[in-house]
């Protein structure tokens, strides 16, 4: 991807404040809450407004990519990047630990969540990164680990005059103690082509 440009982590803002934050060296360390999630009623019946997401704007025309070091490893522990118009209109894509295994995937939300995953055990130990991209009407998310091609996650539908912002985001609903080391987050010109 070319026209790339560096977020540094002070132009954030949090949706949440995490237990914790730390620069070590390029990286951000963040240690979630016990108990932090984002979803919005589907199958379960709740809603959790409690993720830990450093945003900023998203312009049209642009996308945002996060590098996340896939060291965690216990049931639901998740990080990646989260895109957000409004408290019921968002995506939060990345990795996810679910059924034992690293999930790479995607929950889109207007209101009420859906969610996607795939297995990705090899990416275990690796550096990912997650890409949203505005593309006409659409939010599109593509991950890839290190050393690796592209892969689509998902397509959703987003309204082009929305303000967006986006960032890096990790929850822990299950447990205390996860800490996500972040490695990078950018933006860089949008998709000009679906596949």
């Amino acid at each position: 991807m070319t026209d790339d440009l560096s977020v540094p982590w002070s132009a954030g803002r949090w949706t949440h404040p995490p237990a914790s934050t730390r620069e070590d060296g390029d990286a951000l360390l963040v240690e979630a809450v016990e108990g932090s999630d984002a979803w919005r009623h589907t199958a379960y019946g709740f809603v959790h407004d409690s993720e830990h997401a450093l945003l900023a704007p998203l312009p049209a025309g642009r996308a945002v990519e996060v590098d996340v070091a896939l060291a965690y490893d216990q049931l639901f522990d998740q990080a990646g990047l989260m895109v957000r118009a409004a408290e019921d209109t968002w995506v939060k894509a990345g990795v996810e630990i679910s059924d034992g295994l690293p999930q790479v995937g995607a929950v889109v939300t207007r209101g009420v969540s859906d969610w996607s995953v795939a297995p990705v055990p090899e990416w275990a130990g690796r550096v990912v990164t997650v890409r949203a991209s505005r593309f006409g009407d659409a939010l599109v998310v593509r991950a890839h680990a290190e050393g690796e091609p592209w892969r689509l996650v998902r397509m959703a539908p987003f309204d082009t005059d929305v303000p967006l912002e986006a960032g890096p985001f990790c929850c822990a609903p299950s447990r205390a103690g996860l800490v996500v080391r972040f490695l990078g987050w950018r933006t860089t010109a949008a998709d000009a082509a679906l596949h």
